[in-house]
């Protein structure tokens, strides 16, 4: 159990807070070509996949950013480091090594939402996938959280950017957010138990 694991060191950052939308398609502007939607598997490491189908229209720039950390392996070895019951999963900025929680890097990208300018009317339904940031608005960048219940407080604030493509998907994100968790300390508040790690995450459709 992640109790046992001593946390030789420990990046304190400020917590993060943070579905169903009809499917959404992109058009070659070229050949009139109707291209679909870009779809992900994510595979973790208790044997679960979720599939998600993310949304240009709607997010191109958070997206984009997405899609340039999967095609990297960035995701590979990241941790879902806080998960709350009835709310959201969330992942994609911390890893273990050596016993230690440590922080991954990588660059902060506009936040594509009303409350910041931008046009996003993708709520934030159960199995919608969106960004995580800090107080800034501009704060996101590779951390992301799935929904495991309707969470319409944070319409508008957050750049949701995809969905669940499936049940299936959506019922392990829900059984994910019911796991046990424990604090580790004042900004983990929420972590689960048993470390659950991002095996890969890879490109289904390009």
């Amino acid at each position: 159990m992640f109790k046992r694991i001593i946390i030789l060191s420990l990046v304190v950052l400020s917590s993060f807070m943070f579905i169903s939308c009809e499917k959404k398609t992109t058009t070659n502007t070229t050949t009139n070509e109707i291209v679909e939607d870009p779809k992900v598997s994510m595979y973790l490491s208790n044997g679960m996949i979720i599939n998600l189908e993310l949304y240009p229209k709607v997010a191109p720039r958070t997206v984009n950013n997405f899609l340039s950390l999967v095609d990297s392996n960035y995701y590979n070895g990241t941790i879902f480091h806080r998960i709350i019951a009835n709310f959201m999963i969330q992942g994609g900025g911390f890893y273990i090594e050596n016993n230690a929680l440590k922080h991954k890097e990588s660059k902060t990208i506009v936040g594509e939402f009303s409350a910041n300018g931008y046009t996003n009317n993708l709520l934030h339904e159960a199995g919608v996938l969106s960004m995580a940031r800090a107080t800034d608005y501009n704060s996101a960048s590779s951390q992301f959280f799935i929904c495991s219940a309707d969470s319409h407080h944070l319409d508008g604030n957050y750049a949701a950017f995809g969905r669940c493509a499936d049940i299936e998907s959506l019922n392990n994100v829900i059984v994910l957010s019911k796991v046990k968790t424990v604090a580790i300390s004042s900004s983990f508040t929420d972590f689960p138990e048993e470390p659950i790690s991002i095996t890969k995450i890879e490109r289904v459709t390009k």
